[in-house]
């Protein structure tokens, strides 16, 4: 396929070093300043922030938000965002890591 108009990247960033991860941001700098669109998943919301002028937020099929990113934002980080729109609770300090023991703990 010559001169496509669209990328649909599936999580880009996944197991990439820096170097190439910056290869890979300036290629679709280029690639967006030449008229082209990018679609990408990723679950990094920093990197989602960092790279997309326009995010949608989508959780079991729905789209729950789909705007500029500063809207969706709202002011906020995007990972608090995304946590509140598709209703992630807190953990519970007492919760935390339990599961993993303690280190002290002998088996």
């Amino acid at each position: 396929m010559h001169n496509p108009r669209l990328l649909v990247l599936d999580e880009p960033y996944e197991a990439v070093d820096s170097v190439s991860g910056q290869a890979i941001r300036k290629i679709l700098h280029d690639f967006v300043a030449g008229g082209g669109t990018v679609v990408l998943s990723s679950h990094v919301m920093e990197l989602v922030e960092s790279l997309c002028d326009a995010v949608a937020v989508v959780a079991a099929g729905r789209v729950l938000a789909i705007s500029p990113t500063s809207e969706v934002t709202q002011g906020r980080r995007l990972q608090d965002r995304f946590i509140e729109l598709v209703g992630g609770g807190t953990i519970d300090a007492g919760e935390g890591l339990a599961w993993l023991g303690h280190s002290s703990d002998s088996n």
